[in-house]
Order: structure tokens, then C-alpha cells, then sequence
């Protein structure tokens, strides 16, 4: 007993501190972990899927290793995860073993299971990292009431305990031979797929007990464990596991087990659903007139219906530009900005809602002109009900059409809001850094001051200063032995001699350049490493799916201190972008093709899902012609990146989000600014015509 509290000790020390910042965005959906963070039982995996849209962080615990992994499902039949492994955490005495390993895997599924047919998946366990746990597998799981069977075949590390020999190596000689040197990382091993003289057969069961929301989890696992057995790791390795998983709520699940006969192991997941329906916050249907929020702005007229219209429509969270009345009084066109709602449409719905309640019923069509962040972009089109049609009330999507937006040229009333008009921010945030190379978690705490000028005709000027409260910057050890300029491996002396100062500090303009032309221009301190000027132009054709950008840059490197002075090195950076959004799950693809900061030539590819209540979650990687060996370990800049909308945690509308990007390694071959150069196409997608078409129902007041 006193063992048991021991580990659950050492897995609270050691592991989820790191993490608690991290949990509080994980809202329960379900959960079914391996300890190798992919649906699975103990060690194995199993056929079986996460829900599609679900997104899953695990941490497991044993001798041989500590396992933290993020998974995603990324459609129905598609799981991939990215893991980051501690080898030999106890430090073993005699132990050789002091690897800190990043590795990507990816799970498809071939067949869904049948009423007489079990599902059946194929896996590469480490598709990008060393090989420290290469291995691959097919695999099927049935299902028979309570009890879920499991049983597959292994190559790699899985056919350690050959069971038979690899049937491939009949069709061709090539997967005879498998590599069994751990590598530097970074390269697709093609080779080593599904190769090597032998075969393993894994399998196992899983029997739920609905009653106590617990599993009874018992594998048997063809991994030897051959590496961490000849490093002087473990002594010996059963291929029996057993253990127990608990889900004490929705979307939580913990799990204690033996594992090969010598070692106690534990886990913990959390998960929950990116494709959750956006919240929709219950508002009353009259928003008081309040006038206080009328000082704002100058010659509001509360007696008559614009201005009245004018602060309801301010109070609830959005800004109202412009207005014109059509001269038979049948159209009323409306150009307005989104403030606080997550999701575009739910803004929108609020304005016609207002809109419904304050305007003169001789007005039958009301047009509604989006601008985004001084961006012109595409306008909702909405027909009023009255007399017979308001009894029936038909919240229909059929009264809401997605039109070109075009420019109030002769505006009837414009709003003259106050310039400068400044807004003031202080916050406590977080800086959370995840596994580094040579630590799972780093973090920062810091009052972060904000400052935004609106300087008018769409000029604005931002300022932004940290100010440390406490991290732990100071275990970073690594020093930069980049052969390349050093872009960005310096990071770790702009976080020590720098966490408190200046973050940003530019003036930027946004606007239009005719139909389907926007820009972007900016100037001054643009993120905690590099200075300049530069600009950002985008072609994007009403409705279609396709979309063209130009990106230049002329950057100086700020000093560590980030302050005021900077470095010596400077570059000329720019790229030519295409934007694909597919059809598909609400991917968008992106291709950049240019040069980088370390002044090296190449190409970004960017795959992204974004979803109506303001999750995204994405894959990059860049290839430039910086070799593998010049680029270091990792061999090719990658990662994965997320967004989590904090309107689901916080009370009331907001488009605040929290952000990360967690690369494999940070070196300097393929960098980019951070925030600046291929970020138009994004920012306008709550206002693209795909995003907005989707949901038209949701625009119609009552709906």
C-alpha cells in the first residue's frame, strides 16, 4: 500500500505541476489513454478512434520512461499524437539510458467495426523522431458487450518478441532489414516501415464495469524492451500488464497498473471536444440604452433611432461605423466591427436583433457590412418579416444571403467616435514553454500592460511591456551552437536578460485596396526579437476558395535586454503565399514560398482546423536549403500549434484565446516573424464567405 502512495506522490511532484496551467482549458468529453498517449490499453494500441474534433493531453509514469503527449483526432478515421519521452526518469543507478525523445505517430483506420467484422487500424509509432520507439503495427479491436478485444501485428520495437516472419519481405527484399540505431531526428524513415526479419502479435482486453465508470485493463505486449534492458534500465520484462482505469468525471480519466512484471506505472488524460457548438450566451432582447457609452461618442442623438440603435448596439459588445437609409426608405445598409463575440454569426445576430427592435418597419432589407480590424470584408444580406410572416416567424437561413462587401460611399449617419481614443490593459499571463529538449514544461508569470491608440482612418498604434513576476528561465542550459545566424536559438538569452521589457511597440494600418484587395502595414518594435518595417498584401476572391498573398519585411534583431537598442544583423525576409480552404472538416491549407530570416530559400507548408467556436489546431513544417546537417537536430524546422477560445471558461462574450506553438526543437533554419507577414487570410476568416455561409441560420433573429 505505502508503494501506491509513493508513485501517486512522485506523479504530483514531478509531473502535473507543470501542467495545472495547462488543465483548466480541458472540458470533459471522454477519455480512453495508453500510457503512450494513443487510444490503446496499457503500452498497446488498439483500432479504436477518439471521437473526431477531440483533442487529448496524457502523462504516464514507470520506470523505463515518462510519457507526455498531446493527441488529436484529426477527422473520423484519422488519430495522430505528438509525444515527448523521458527515458529512465528515476536515474537509475548503472543506467545508461539519458535520452529526452520527441516523437510523432499517426493511427488510420481501414475498416469501422461491424456487427461480425472488428475494427481494424494501421500505425507508425515514430513517423519524425529518433526511432527510440520505432515501431509499427496493424491492429483490430471487437467489441462484445462490456469486454473490447484487441489483437495485432508489430514490427519494430512490437516484434521483439518474434512471432513470426515478416510476410513483406516476400513481396520485396528492402523489408528484410530494419535500422536499429537511434537517429538525430526529423527525417521520415521510410525504410525502416514495417521492416525487419520478424513480426510480433500483441493483444489484450479491456472489460468495463458501467456501474463504477472503471476498466480492467490486461495486455500482452511484444516489446521486449530490448533498449532499455540493455542500458541497465529494468533487468527483465514481462509481456503481461494489468491494471485499472477510472474515469472520476466525463472526459478525466486515471489509471494505475503493473507493468512486465517490475514496474508500477500510473497515468492521467484529460480531453475534450474542439467541435463543441459555440456557446451562445442568453442576452435580454432589449439592451437599455445607456449613457454612459454615449460620451464615447460624439453628437449621439438618443432620440433618434440611429443613436438609440447606435449605444445598444455599443453596449452589447460591437462597434457601429456607419449608416445609410436608401431613398425609398426600403434598404438600410450598416457597417459595423465585431468586438466581443467568438463566433461572427452570433454578433450578427445581435445586431439584427437590435437592429429589429429599433429600426422604422418601412425598412424591409437590412444590410450588413463586416469590418474586421479595419478590414472591409464580405456583408450579410437580411430580409425583415412583418403582419402574417412575423405570426409564423420563419427563422430560416433562406433570409440571410452572403454578398460582396461594398463601401458606404455617401453614408446617411456616421459615427464620430472620439481620436485618439486609447484603451489602457493590465494583466496577470502566463508564458508556458513546452517540451524543450531537455525539460517537458518551462513557464513565466507576468503583469502584461497593454496599450492601443486608434489614431483614425484606420492607423493604430500598440504597445506592449512585460513585466516578470516569476519563472524558472533560469534551468535553460543549452547553449546555441547553430552554424546559422542565430534568429531565433538565441531565444533563451531574450528570456533571461529580457523578461521584463518591451514586447512590441509599431504603428499599423489596415484597409482595402478596391474589391477583394486587402493590406497590411507596419513599422517599429514587432515582437520580442526583431524590429522593422514591412507589409502584407492579399488577393481574396469573393466565395472562392482560393487566395493569394505577398509578404516583405526588413527586420533588425532587437537586443536580449529588450529594450530599445539592437544587434548588428539584419534581413530582408518576404514570402509569396497561397490559401486553400478545402472542403473537408473545415481544413485550411497554406503554402509559403520565400526567404527567411537566417536568409535561407524555401517553403512552409501550414495545415489547419478551425471551428465555429474559435479552436484551431494545426501542423507546419519548412523546408528551406539549409541541409539536415547545417539545421542540426530536428533536420527541418516543424510543429504543432493551438488555439483555445476562452469564452468557454469565462463568463460573457469575448475573443480572447490562449495560444502555443510546440515545435520537435527551436533552431534557426526556416523562421519566420512571429505575427506579422501571412496572418491576413486568418484574420479575416470569421468573415469568409465559407465561414459565414455555414451559418446563416444562426445570423436570423429568434433562430
Amino acid at each position: 500500500m505505502f508503494l501506491w502512495f509513493r508513485v501517486i506522490e512522485q506523479v504530483m511532484n514531478q509531473m502535473l505541476r507543470p501542467f495545472l496551467v495547462f488543465f483548466i482549458f480541458f472540458i470533459p468529453v471522454t477519455a480512453n489513454a495508453a500510457d503512450f498517449g494513443t487510444t490503446g490499453l496499457i503500452d498497446i494500441p488498439s483500432a479504436r478512434m477518439m471521437n473526431d474534433g477531440e483533442f487529448k493531453i496524457a502523462m504516464s509514469r514507470q520506470t523505463v520512461a515518462d510519457i507526455y503527449s498531446l493527441n488529436y483526432q484529426i477527422t473520423p478515421w484519422l488519430e495522430s499524437t505528438f509525444r515527448y519521452t523521458i527515458f529512465n526518469p528515476d536515474d537509475v543507478t548503472g543506467s545508461g539510458d539519458n535520452l529526452f525523445d520527441r516523437s510523432y505517430e499517426i493511427k488510420l483506420r481501414l475498416i469501422r467495426e461491424r456487427r461480425l467484422f472488428p475494427q481494424i487500424a494501421i500505425g507508425i509509432r515514430d513517423v519524425l523522431g529518433t526511432g527510440a520507439w520505432g515501431s509499427e503495427y496493424l491492429v483490430a479491436s471487437k467489441a462484445f458487450g462490456p469486454l473490447d478485444l484487441t489483437l495485432g501485428a508489430g514490427w519494430g520495437r512490437l516484434a521483439e518478441r518474434n512471432a513470426f516472419s515478416n510476410p513483406l519481405t516476400n513481396i520485396a527484399d528492402g523489408f528484410e532489414t530494419r535500422s536499429a540505431n537511434i537517429g538525430r531526428g526529423g527525417k521520415v524513415s521510410f525504410n525502416n516501415f514495417f521492416s525487419g526479419p520478424d513480426v510480433g502479435l500483441f493483444g489484450g482486453f479491456s472489460y468495463e464495469l458501467e456501474n463504477w465508470n472503471t476498466k480492467l485493463l490486461v495486455e500482452y505486449n511484444s516489446d521486449s524492451f530490448r533498449r532499455e534492458r540493455n542500458l541497465g534500465t529494468i533487468p527483465d520484462a514481462s509481456p503481461i500488464s494489468y491494471g485499472v482505469e477510472w474515469e472520476p468525471a466525463p472526459g478525466l480519466a486515471i489509471g494505475i497498473n503493473r507493468q512486465q512484471g517490475n514496474q508500477t506505472g500510473f497515468y492521467i488524460s484529460a480531453s475534450l471536444n474542439t467541435k463543441a457548438e459555440a456557446p451562445r450566451r442568453s442576452q435580454n432582447l432589449v439592451v437599455p440604452v445607456s449613457s454612459n457609452l454615449a460620451q464615447e461618442v460624439i453628437g449621439a442623438e438618443l432620440n433618434s433611432w440611429y443613436g438609440r440603435l447606435l449605444v445598444d448596439v455599443e453596449s452589447a459588445g460591437m462597434l457601429l461605423r456607419s449608416a445609410d437609409v436608401s431613398s425609398d426608405f426600403k434598404t438600410a445598409s450598416f457597417e459595423i466591427s465585431n468586438q466581443q463575440y467568438s463566433l461572427m454569426a452570433d454578433g450578427i445576430n445581435r445586431f439584427l436583433t437590435l437592429a429589429e427592435i429599433h429600426l422604422p418597419r418601412e425598412v424591409e432589407t437590412i444590410e450588413v457590412i463586416l469590418n474586421e480590424g479595419g478590414i472591409r470584408s464580405n456583408a450579410v444580406l437580411y430580409q425583415r418579416q412583418f403582419g402574417d410572416r412575423q405570426i409564423t416567424w420563419l427563422a430560416s437561413e433562406d433570409l440571410i444571403e452572403i454578398i460582396p462587401g461594398s463601401p458606404i460611399i455617401n453614408p446617411t449617419t456616421r459615427t464620430l467616435y472620439r481620436i485618439p481614443n486609447v484603451t489602457f490593459g493590465a494583466d496577470v499571463s502566463t508564458r508556458l514553454s513546452l517540451f524543450d529538449p531537455d525539460r517537458p514544461a518551462r513557464y513565466q508569470v507576468m503583469l502584461k500592460t497593454s496599450a492601443a491608440a486608434d489614431l483614425g482612418n484606420y492607423f493604430s498604434l500598440y504597445a506592449s511591456y512585460n513585466w516578470d513576476i516569476d519563472n524558472d528561465f533560469d534551468t535553460i542550459n543549452r547553449g546555441a551552437n547553430s552554424v546559422l545566424p542565430h534568429v531565433r536559438s538565441d531565444i533563451a538569452r531574450y528570456l533571461k536578460e529580457g523578461d521584463t521589457g518591451l514586447d512590441s511597440l509599431y504603428l499599423q494600418k489596415k484597409g482595402n485596396m478596391g474589391r477583394d484587395f486587402y493590406y497590411r502595414a507596419y513599422s517599429g518594435y514587432l515582437e520580442e526579437m526583431y524590429a522593422g518595417i514591412g507589409a502584407e498584401f492579399l488577393y481574396s476572391p469573393f466565395s472562392s476558395r482560393l487566395a493569394f498573398g505577398l509578404n516583405l519585411n526588413w527586420v533588425k534583431q532587437r537586443d536580449y535586454d529588450k529594450g530599445f537598442d539592437l544587434l548588428d544583423y539584419s534581413v530582408l525576409t518576404g514570402h509569396v503565399s497561397a490559401y486553400w480552404a478545402t472542403p473537408w472538416y473545415n481544413y485550411d491549407v497554406a503554402v509559403h514560398v520565400g526567404r527567411y530570416l537566417a536568409k535561407d530559400l524555401g517553403a512552409t507548408i501550414e495545415v489547419r482546423r478551425t471551428f465555429d467556436n474559435g479552436w484551431v489546431v494545426g501542423a507546419f513544417a519548412t523546408f528551406t536549403d539549409v541541409s539536415a546537417a547545417d539545421f542540426g537536430e530536428g533536420s527541418f524546422d516543424k510543429g504543432i500549434f493551438f488555439r483555445v477560445p476562452l469564452d468557454q471558461i469565462l463568463p460573457g462574450n469575448t475573443r480572447a484565446s490562449y495560444s502555443n506553438t510546440i515545435r520537435s526543437i527551436q533552431r534557426d533554419g526556416g523562421q519566420s516573424l512571429q505575427g506579422f507577414g501571412t496572418t491576413l487570410w486568418y484574420d479575416l476568416r470569421p468573415t469568409r464567405y465559407d465561414a459565414l455561409n455555414n451559418n446563416r441560420l444562426r445570423m436570423v433573429p429568434g433562430a
